[in-house]
């Protein structure tokens, strides 16, 4: 994305993951952050949470870090995030999470090609707005 002219910025809690994307893929904005309280100062046409973020959050987090990633979303911007449906956290616990902060689920695919999410699909990805 950085490379077709976005502005783009990555977040991560791990320092080495951070350092890793520094030195090999120079160009974005890195930093090293918890999603739970990360204050980027600024909105985003789409903010992604993917490779499992969800199910990676301390249990119990999750509502706080989907409202904190929604409060970074321009307003007629896009949430997507991506994540494995066998582990503590499912879709309807996102789309509580997404309702709380005040979005809505938009579409829903089983792969980032956007494959139609069926029945017994083990990973999601949802793309949601703000309610209208």
């Amino acid at each position: 994305m950085h490379h077709r002219g976005h502005d783009v910025v990555g977040v991560d809690a791990d320092e080495v993951l951070v350092a890793e994307a520094r030195a090999t893929r120079p160009g974005p904005t890195w930093l090293v952050a918890d999603l739970l309280d990360v204050d980027l100062g600024a909105t985003f046409d789409v903010v992604v949470a993917a490779g499992n973020v969800m199910v990676f959050l301390a249990p119990g987090t999750e509502q706080d870090v989907v409202a904190n990633l929604a409060r970074h979303v321009a307003d007629d911007g896009a949430l997507v995030l991506g994540f494995r449906l066998d582990r503590h956290y499912g879709l309807a616990d996102l789309d509580d999470h997404l309702a709380a902060a005040g979005f809505a689920v938009e579409q829903r695919f089983s792969t980032w090609d956007l494959r139609p999410l069926g029945e017994g699909a083990d990973f999601a990805v949802t793309i949601a707005r703000r309610a209208t």
